[in-house]
């Protein structure tokens, strides 16, 4: 081989290598570890009066139902643990049942509802980035709304509405509420991100890439809307973007946040206004850790199957009438042959 050839080939793989590693390093993954817990001030129709789910990535992994009075699993690798695991997570939501049965009281008082169906929500969790970086958050919510949060910084509840000034001061009142959630979230979490994630392995160290379509929707104003859709795709993590040409667009956009799909993928889309006319111009950018390029996808103008329908149409209705044109002039021969026989025989 010339050492010409060879050398162009090293570059080229070389080239290569280090857009995949580009294109990696700019979708960095993250793994979290959340619950959700939700007390009724009394059980409703097939609900709980205290319900307790846990998630890893965003997949249930635990529940604990107060009518079963036991925390169950939900993944199949966490099926594995111990007896004395699933006991001491009965045990702790039993505790936090307690809990939010008196804090569900008292939010009553404070906002005057001494009948119906209250819940009183809390929400808590934290995450782990590729770079090492952890975040944390902690909040609590009256009757589905938002109502305090916890400021990991200055260990601060940030109330959410005037009411919740109320439950702010009976908190303040006991420091150690704000110091406990805190040193949780930064130290057991964590370990038991890590743990769990080490014990799901596969399942979360998985590459799924999403499938990308574009589709086109008619605005109000004449105008025309692209949204550029990525679904079933694994981790989270991911990069959606409209460009027009090699510009990259920053206004009158629209896009909804990242969620689950329901079956261990997540799902998104991004959404942007066009001139009609213009569409094609329009391209999406998508980005995840499980390609190794940036895949661009423009809309792409269907075919019309209405207009070979009515081509098809328009040549069966011409050989019909061919058809019927035929059988008269083969009915007016008989005639005339029948009359020309007729003719003969007298």
């Amino acid at each position: 081989m010339p050492l010409y050839i060879f050398f162009s080939l090293k570059l080229l793989v070389l080239t290569l290598a280090n857009r995949t590693s580009l294109v990696a390093q700019m979708i960095k993954w993250t793994h979290s570890l959340r619950y959700h817990y939700l007390d009724l001030s009394e059980p409703g129709p097939n609900l709980p009066k205290f319900l307790a789910v846990g998630y890893v990535d965003d997949q249930p992994f635990i529940r604990y139902d107060s009518r079963m009075d036991k925390a169950e699993p939900q993944a199949p690798w966490i099926s594995s643990k111990n007896a004395t695991y699933w006991e001491d997570e009965t045990k702790k939501q039993r505790k936090w049942a307690e809990i939010h049965q008196v804090e569900t009281w008292i939010e009553m008082g404070y906002h005057n509802h001494s009948s119906g169906i209250h819940s009183t929500q809390r929400m808590f969790g934290c995450e782990i980035q590729e770079d090492g970086h952890s975040n944390s958050f902690w909040q609590f919510g009256y009757d589905g709304q938002d109502h305090l949060s916890l400021d990991m910084e200055t260990l601060n509840w940030v109330t959410a509405n005037p009411m919740a000034l109320w439950t702010k001061r009976w908190w303040q009142t006991e420091r150690c509420y704000a110091e406990y959630d805190k040193a949780y979230l930064e130290g057991p979490c964590l370990t038991s991100l890590h743990r769990y994630l080490e014990l799901g392995g596969q399942t979360f160290t998985r590459r799924e890439p999403p499938t990308v379509r574009v589709t086109k929707h008619l605005a109000q104003d004449g105008g025309t809307t692209l949204r550029c859709w990525a679904l079933g795709f694994y981790p989270r993590d991911i990069s959606l973007s409209w460009w027009l040409g090699e510009k990259k667009l920053n206004s009158k956009l629209e896009y909804v946040e990242t969620r689950p799909s329901g079956d261990g993928t997540y799902q998104t889309w991004m959404a942007v206004w066009v001139p009609a006319g213009n569409e094609t111009q329009y391209t999406c950018h998508v980005q995840h850790s499980s390609l190794n390029h940036t895949l661009t996808l423009s809309w792409e103008m269907p075919s019309h199957p209405g207009l070979m329908t009515i081509v098809i149409s328009l040549i069966l209705i011409l050989l019909v009438i061919g058809g019927v044109v035929s059988l008269i002039k083969c009915l007016q021969g008989s005639g005339q042959s029948g009359k020309n026989q007729k003719s003969i025989q007298d």
